[in-house]
């Protein structure tokens, strides 16, 4: 059964169109607007569809409390030991810059919308008139958030890091129990960066068929290679963390994508897709002018009439023409009809 395409912002999504390319900005503005801004603009130039803010404060998403409980283990690979409300503080987007940042987006082609994390910001959003939300993977088991954002009507993207199978299909139930059958859902691997073996990615077929929407894939492994093999699997979004330079820094740059690499995003998954086709056996349109170099009979010798067919005077080569190369044991020993030129097709009449 072929299910409808969802559409963010004037990007249709669906196995009928390439992939989409969500550019997601996360913390890599460093705290700079300006930086910020120059991220959208980077994402326009490498063709990106999208690009996607992330929606809280420390307040919204955490307490102002210093127990091992909230911080990160001494061993994590990017944020060590570090307290939750200072990483949160540091990471957040100022809420005062979403406005400019999407109006910038809107003029340069680009769907601009975030990830919610508490009722306050799916308002806010709601006043900005994003044309869609993103379920973050630690939030996929937070069903009245979940709730939230799918009674918006909005496109629903739901990330499902961490999820088991009954999980993920809570959260897709309670956003249709909302009223809301615009969902993607995609693959992650809430790990930073994400080692390539971690990714799984011959379970994406599995989860479209569990959650009946379209899937994708948010990916923190470094390099694009997963992503490309996502849409071989049935990926019809991509989301990746870009900065415009891992040297500056930025709380997620160790795993994200420079400017040379989402260009590059777009336009692999893109000829990804494109090779898939359709199940076909034969040779294609492309194909017509390959299929008179095929190997034929050929007279390789001048031969006068009456001389046999030998290995030295017939044999296999290119281009077509001649008799099947399987035919020579039924034709050697057998004597030219006529004198017959190097280069001559060996057909029936010869012989």
């Amino acid at each position: 059964m072929t299910r409808p395409d969802v559409t963010i912002g004037s990007t249709p999504v669906g196995p009928d169109h390439p992939p989409m390319i969500i550019a997601e900005m996360s913390g890599n503005h460093d705290g700079s607007l300006d930086r910020a801004l120059d991220i959208v603009r980077m994402a326009a130039d490498c063709g990106a569809h999208a690009v996607k803010l992330q929606t809280y404060t420390a307040d919204t998403i955490t307490v102002d409390v210093d127990t091992p409980r909230f911080r990160l283990s001494p061993d994590h690979k990017l944020w060590p030991n570090r307290r939750l409300y200072e990483l949160y503080q540091e990471a957040h987007t100022p809420w005062e810059w979403h406005e400019p940042i999407f109006s910038l987006a809107a003029d340069l082609g680009l769907a601009a919308f975030s990830s919610a994390f508490d009722p306050t910001s799916i308002e806010f959003l709601e006043k900005l008139g994003v044309p869609a939300y993103k379920v973050a993977s630690s939030e996929v088991t937070d069903l009245p958030l979940v709730r939230g954002m799918a009674a918006t009507g909005k496109p629903l993207i739901i990330s499902t890091g961490m999820a088991t199978l009954g999980e993920i299909d809570a959260a897709v139930r309670t956003a249709r129990a909302a009223g809301n059958d615009q969902l993607i859902v995609l693959g992650c691997t809430t790990s930073y960066p994400a080692p390539p073996e971690h990714s799984n990615l011959r379970s994406l077929p599995v989860l479209e068929g569990a959650v009946d929407a379209h899937v994708g894939l948010s990916d923190h492994t470094l390099g694009i290679g997963a992503a490309v093999a996502a849409v071989a699997l049935g990926a019809t979004v991509i989301e990746k963390h870009v900065t415009l330079s891992r040297e500056d820094g930025g709380v997620d740059s160790a795993f994200s994508l420079e400017p040379r690499e989402l260009t590059l995003l777009r336009t692999e998954t893109e000829t990804a897709w494109r090779s898939l086709g359709r199940v076909s056996f034969g040779p294609s349109d492309a194909e017509a002018e390959g299929l008179r170099f095929r190997r034929s009979l050929h007279v390789v010798e001048d031969v006068a009439a009456g001389e046999p067919i030998t290995a030295d005077n017939v044999r296999s080569i290119r281009p077509t023409g001649g008799l099947e190369p399987e035919s020579f044991a039924t034709v050697a020993g057998r004597t030219f009809r006529a004198d017959t030129p190097k280069g001559t097709p060996l057909t029936w009449d010869l012989i």
